[in-house]
């Protein structure tokens, strides 16, 4: 395979054949865009003082202004994004919700009459496609999956809903897998293959692949793999409102309506976590501290967007520490994004030391791991 370097922030080498499925843009410098290659740099150290970390992409006005990849891992290299594949499935149910194929009220039960229990709750009864989206089903706790199996439609519609629908917020990994099993009731595909000439082709995504259960649908709330450029790029189009070149993939008004604050966090079930996971929630996607949004998942995979500044944060990591992670960001970054006039002066010396930094990236194991 041929190997050409390309200035991405930093001169970094890429793989030719990587960056064949419709790259992101990659001119210039970070100073082209009004970031200082000096504040990536610390960014970028920030991050590696973080155990476990594995990959970094950082977008400012649409263009790649670092990335970087702790060896072993690699650009051309899908990881597994579990929850992050939320934002993915819940992408999905806008698609089908613009195709007529289903409405954020209509009854979920609606979808599954042979897999409904024998006794029907007044809450089952009214329980939404909407309230799944915002992880308000009544569950208390999250239902789970038997040990040893899978998640099943049968199992989630027979756990009691101890609060009426939209009332409560309450995480729910298994709410997202009967989104994804409703997707394909009425669409008749797979999530991932029902994706793919709606939104992975059009962003240049290639080989997504996606863990199914054996009822055959999709896992909706986890198991999506996919490069780090490939969660960068879904970033990019909710920043850019669902358009992508010239064409509206998603309904603004979806975007819109998913990365808002539709219901509350705070208290939630995830109180052990830090501020960012008490700002409130939309349809699968987080809100953050600083006016950002994100799709998270468990060991730090996170698809960061900062709309008042621009700029998208793609990372994957294999166990990290998720608040710092945003903490970095928050930071080292951040204040690195108040030019939104760019460019500001070139800094060779700087991007030197960027590419110097990055080069000598390598995954730190925990202590005791």
């Amino acid at each position: 395979m041929k190997n050409r370097a390309l200035f991405v922030g930093a001169l970094i080498t890429c793989s030719a054949g990587i960056l064949a499925a419709e790259p992101l843009p990659r001119t210039g410098s970070p100073e082209a865009q009004g970031v200082s290659s000096d504040a990536l740099r610390e960014f970028v150290e920030a991050l590696d003082r973080i155990p476990s970390m594995h990959s970094v992409m950082v977008l400012r006005h649409g263009q790649v202004v670092a990335e970087a990849w702790w060896k072993p891992e690699a650009a051309d290299k899908a990881h597994i994004l579990n929850s992050v594949s939320k934002s993915f499935c819940s992408t999905a149910v806008g698609l089908a919700v613009a195709e007529g194929k289903l409405t954020l009220d209509d009854r979920v039960l609606g979808f599954f009459p042979d897999n409904a229990p024998a006794e029907i709750s007044e809450n089952l009864k009214a329980l939404r496609v909407r309230d799944l989206l915002t992880m308000s089903s009544g569950h208390d706790p999250e239902p789970k999956a038997a040990p040893g199996s899978g998640p099943t439609v049968k199992q989630f519609l027979a756990t009691p809903l101890a609060h009426a629908p939209g009332t409560h917020f309450q995480y729910n990994t298994m709410g997202t897998y009967v989104l994804s099993a409703i997707v394909t009731k009425v669409t008749g595909e797979k999530v991932v293959d029902y994706l793919k000439p709606r939104l992975f082709d059009p962003l240049g995504i290639e080989g997504a692949k996606w863990d199914e259960s054996a009822e055959g649908y999709s896992l909706g709330g986890y198991g999506l793999y996919l490069k780090t450029e490939d969660l960068a790029k879904l970033g990019q189009l909710y920043l850019q409102k669902g358009k992508w070149n010239g064409k509206q993939l998603i309904t603004e008004d979806w975007v819109a309506q998913a990365t808002s604050k539709q219901v509350r966090n705070d208290p939630g079930s995830h109180t052990g976590m830090g501020p960012d996971w008490k700002q409130g929630y939309g349809f699968q996607f987080w809100r953050c501290q600083n006016g950002a949004f994100r799709g998270d998942g468990a060991g730090g995979q996170f698809c960061i967007v900062l709309p008042e500044q621009d700029t998208v944060i793609a990372m994957t990591a294999g166990g990290a520490d998720m608040q710092a992670e945003l903490n970095a960001i928050w930071d080292k970054l951040l204040p690195a994004l108040k030019n939104s006039n760019p460019p500001i002066p070139e800094n060779p010396s700087a991007q030197a030391k960027l590419k110097e930094a990055i080069g000598k990236l390598e995954v730190k194991t925990p202590p005791g791991k």
